[in-house]
């Protein structure tokens, strides 16, 4: 461990809070509800068994996405830290964990503006039907200009660039007012505006000629498919990535709560929203897909696709072929606008956060440097030529092996190496209304390592079995493989710099509601009572 740095102690500045439980509520759901909710969600339930895929998914979310949710939720109260700072309080050595995390955010948050830059444009051509007969070719040609294969940056797309450009001077500004006037404030208005927007949208959407075909495909059962290993594996691959878990958000968004905040009922209350919110995206989205169906006269089947294919291509294919397309546009793309906004508001915070924490440094001058250098990767590397092909490698590579590759790794941490969950459940439950059971160990030290692993197993199997998205090796080398090892390295050489003098010392614990942590050995699930 880097030895402390030898400059004059400072005393931080006082940790900022929440204005209230319902402020930091609505801040971790606008956190969880994003773009994946909206295109992820119906198209694997649908492929995964339809109306079954609910009883694995529900069974997910109360063996690995509550418990982590409360895991996140205990760290960041307890110790008022970003990831690395709370990881460090835990042990020296951990605190890489907390910098990978951080890693992976600054990738994220780079790309994921993007697709916001997109919804944006794609608000102002609802009016019009401007991407005219042929949607695909026009979101692939005429608005991005994507290369024919992947490769250097040859040209930048002005279409694309203004948008971002936009939307990062809007994140940076929330940013720079704060927690309480910034990020709280930003959630009470676009989370209920969200929510109007979503609800109207699926309303239109259930009235439409077709709606109950489409309906009926995704929540028709199909009970066998639950015999089937991969539709456990997409469940709980669902839930991990929809939560918002597993990158240090919920750390940080924690380490804001007042001292006696009740973690289990958020938990509880954060991770319903989210999945409420998925099933009514699924409702509006197979009600949709079911007029389209019908429209065309083509299998729902043929109609079902997610992602992008899903936002920019085929409801484009739908808004031009229904009556008041325009209105159903401007609430669908809006709606991407909001959800993903406020998701990538709290994924720069854990970059901003953490060099605050680290650097001891003002709240405007780490918005402006972190953030700020998150911005200029972005609108270098993205739009542009090969803007699309960037995106969509390093999503899936720092996905799979930096989201759940570094959950795994600090699950392994805290519950076998540390042994930290007897003592992290005494303080969870010392100020929640709704007390842990040994469920929770036995999720965290257990189910949640098992599932995670065999989801790395089966990835990287997939993986070397063909190239990802068929796409040549040394390009998937440098802009996915390069990525995901380099949060890892940044993780590590990251935790080697010294912290500033006055800063607790790495391992130490508060005496905090739940009593001081302590270090033994045993298995998971023993502490004392």
């Amino acid at each position: 461990m880097a030895t402390e740095s030898s400059s004059t102690p400072t005393t931080p500045p006082p940790r900022a809070q929440w204005g209230t439980r319902t402020g930091f509520l609505l801040a971790a759901i606008g956190s969880a509800i994003g773009l994946g909710n909206i295109w992820r969600f119906p198209s694997e339930a649908y492929k995964n068994g339809g109306g079954a895929f609910l009883l694995p998914y529900l069974i997910a979310l109360l063996t690995a996405g509550l418990p982590l949710l409360v895991l996140e939720y205990t760290l960041g109260r307890r110790y008022r830290k970003s990831p690395p700072g709370a990881f460090r309080r835990l042990s020296g050595p951990a605190q890489a964990i907390g910098w990978w995390q951080v890693a992976v955010s600054f990738v994220i948050a780079a790309y994921y503006a993007v697709i916001l830059a997109w919804a944006v444009r794609y608000v102002g051509f609802s009016v019009g039907e401007q991407w005219g007969d042929d949607p695909n070719a026009y979101f692939f040609g005429d608005f991005l200009r994507t290369a024919e294969q992947p490769g250097w940056i040859s040209s930048y797309v002005g279409g694309v660039f203004w948008p971002l450009l936009v939307i990062w001077i809007a994140v940076l500004a929330v940013l720079a007012l704060g927690v309480r006037r910034g990020i709280e404030m930003a959630n009470r208005i676009f989370i209920p505006l969200l929510v109007v927007f979503f609800v109207v949208l699926v309303v239109r959407a259930v009235t439409l000629d077709g709606a109950g075909t489409g309906l009926d495909a995704l929540f028709s059962p199909d009970w066998g498919a639950l015999a089937e290993g991969g539709v456990w594996v997409a469940a709980y691959g669902q839930i991990f990535f929809s939560l918002s878990v597993g990158f240090g958000i919920m750390i940080t968004y924690a380490s804001y709560l007042r001292r006696r905040a009740d973690l289990t009922g958020s938990a509880l209350v954060a991770g319903f929203a989210n999945s409420s919110f998925e099933l009514l995206a699924g409702i509006g989205v197979f009600a949709t897909l079911g007029f389209l169906s019908a429209a065309s006269g083509t299998p729902v089947g043929e109609t079902v696709t997610d992602g992008i294919g899903l936002a920019f291509i085929a409801f484009p294919t739908i808004i031009s072929n229904m009556p008041l397309g325009t209105l159903f546009g401007l609430l669908f793309f809006g709606s991407l606008v909001i959800a993903g906004f406020t998701s990538l508001i709290s994924i720069v915070e854990v970059v901003v956060a953490s060099v605050q924490d680290k650097t001891g440094i003002g709240r405007i001058p780490a918005v402006l440097g972190a953030g700020g250098l998150t911005a200029l990767v972005s609108v270098l590397l993205f739009p542009t030529d090969s803007g699309l092909y960037l995106l969509d490698s390093a999503d899936h590579f720092i996905n799979r092996y930096g989201i759940a590759l570094a959950s795994l790794v600090a699950v392994i941490v805290v519950a076998w190496v540390l042994r930290r969950l007897p003592a992290l459940q005494r303080d969870a439950d010392a100020t929640s209304a709704i007390r842990l059971g040994v469920w929770w160990r036995l999720a965290l030290g257990v189910v949640t390592p098992l599932v995670l692993g065999w989801m790395m197993v089966d990835s990287l199997r997939s993986e070397f079995d063909e190239n990802y998205g068929g796409y040549p090796s040394g390009f998937l080398f440098w802009s996915g493989w390069a990525v995901a090892l380099g949060a890892l390295l940044f993780g590590v050489l990251a935790s080697l710099l010294p912290w500033p003098r006055g800063t607790e010392p790495a391992g130490t614990e508060p005496s905090g509601p739940g009593g001081p942590v302590e270090s033994r050995p045993g298995m998971p699930g023993e502490g004392r009572h």
